[in-house]
């Protein structure tokens, strides 16, 4: 064996402890694992680690796949910021960034897929991005080297200079062959599959390490205080909040379990992330252009289903793949812009988007009486009884028909879910489905699916996931 490789090794796990933002090592925290890895990683997968940890693979010599994928934090953001800083830092992204773990078993992008439940009718699911366009991980890694509001790379060439000079060139030439230099196009991808090999091989990105791997496989410590359990029940509620008809727990197309996603798409109708918002520390810059919408499948990163003219409805539009829930309570920026930031506020605005939609859109000014206070989690603070509300204010009001309403958003009657425009909403000022204490229970379930969880010695006594 080539002396590099045992080297490579003790570096690849070293680097591990670093956290990329700032290079500071850091100790451990509840979404990291730690310990020899069993299997060893491929060659492929050791230039992946390396790659993934690189700064020098971004145009500013400032930014790696660590920077946003911290391992520190399951693989997402070491932040609560909406969108991400590039390597060009007078630039942001335009979508949250998500976690990395737990991507192995996504299925490519198909527009007719079938859902792995076996029940729901087949509709647009898998691939990689918020908007399914990578058909594989390997592609997905290629993209934010070229995004110019990510890493910024000019071309493939210049990244592939970076990499040839790189203190892993011989490594990588290990694995993908002497002469893979040679051809630009074929090195990139090569960087691409060995990022993929990382994901596919490191057990960090799918660790099976929470609460609730052990509850499920009925393992010590893994019991689900009442709280927990009444969350759970809730969880997989029908009639009340349905989380999993879309955040699915059972086998997925490659026999994994548990992974909360049927890898379908839905159009949830979330705030514009923009300074309609009062006090929005981090707007997206794009919003600033009134004409600007980002729908997902309908575009702008990807085009096979933009609508026919802009005024043309276009059921594609306004959909976003389902994310896993895996880590969803270590996260601090939600839905596709980010726009918002807790937990609690994801689960009220499900059960209040139709209800009470003045607690998430902006109004016009032909309301009544003085302003009256929201409850704090809502985006908007304040709301005058009688104004108009700006409902779905991210999609062009002819785009906004495949809005879905299924239980909870809305009364799930009249048609499938991802036909949700022959389903009835909830009427303004009807009562929510949820109640304050079923969204807390609900909140507390979901915090069972972080990773690094440790079984502490006698069951808790207090705590608000406690009774």
């Amino acid at each position: 064996m080539d002396k590099t490789v045992p080297l490579v090794m003790a570096l690849s796990v070293a680097l591990l402890a670093l956290v990329a933002c700032d290079g500071k090592s850091t100790a451990t925290t509840a979404g990291s694992t730690t310990g020899p890895r069993k299997p060893p990683l491929s060659l492929g997968a050791q230039v992946g680690q390396l790659a993934f940890f690189d700064k020098n693979l971004s145009s500013g010599k400032n930014m790696s796949c660590a920077s946003c994928h911290d391992p520190q934090y399951a693989y997402g953001p070491p932040n609560s910021i909406s969108v991400q800083l590039g390597s060009d830092i007078k630039q942001t992204g335009a979508r949250a960034v998500p976690s990395l773990r737990y991507r192995e078993s996504t299925p490519a992008y198909d527009h007719n897929a079938p859902n792995p439940d076996g029940v729901t009718s087949n509709s647009p699911g898998g691939g990689f991005m918020a908007d399914g366009r990578a058909a594989t991980l390997a592609t997905q890694a290629g993209m934010p080297l070229l995004n110019p509001l990510e890493m910024n790379n000019a071309s493939k060439e210049a990244v592939m200079k970076v990499v040839q000079s790189s203190t892993y060139a011989g490594l990588f030439k290990q694995a993908f062959g002497a002469d893979v230099f040679n051809n630009t196009d074929k090195a990139f991808d090569a960087l691409g599959t060995a990022i993929q090999a990382l994901e596919t091989e490191d057990i960090s990105f799918h660790p099976y390490s929470s609460k609730y791997d052990l509850h499920v496989f009925n393992k010590l410590g893994g019991t689900l205080t009442p709280a927990e359990r009444r969350g759970e029940v809730l969880f997989h509620s029908t009639g009340v909040t349905n989380c999993s008809g879309c955040h699915y727990t059972g086998a997925n197309f490659n026999g994994n379990t548990g992974l909360m996603t049927d890898f379908t798409y839905q159009a949830l109708g979330a705030p514009r992330n923009d300074r309609s918002i009062p006090n929005n520390p981090d707007p997206i810059p794009a919003n600033d252009d009134p004409k600007y919408f980002d729908m997902g499948l309908c575009g702008p990163y990807r085009t096979d289903h933009m609508p026919a003219t802009p005024d043309t409805p276009n059921p594609y539009c306004g959909m976003f793949k389902v994310p896993g829930l895996r880590n969803v309570a270590t996260r601090g920026a939600f839905f596709h812009n980010g726009v918002l930031h807790s937990l609690e506020q994801v689960v009220n605005f499900y059960n209040t988007r139709d209800t009470n939609p003045e607690y998430w859109y902006p109004a016009n000014n032909d309301g009544s009486g003085a302003p009256q206070a929201n409850p704090s989690w809502a985006l908007q603070p304040t709301h005058v009884p009688g104004a108009t509300v700006n409902k779905y204010n991210d999609l062009p009001r002819s785009q906004q028909g495949s809005i879905d309403e299924e239980v909870p958003l809305g009364t799930g009657e009249g048609g499938e879910k991802t036909l949700a425009s022959g389903t009835r909403p909830r009427a303004p000022g009807s009562p929510p489905v949820m109640t304050p204490q079923q969204i807390a229970d609900l909140v507390c379930f979901l915090g069972t699916f972080s990773d690094g969880y440790q079984p502490p010695s006698a069951a808790p006594t207090t705590g608000r996931c406690v009774k």
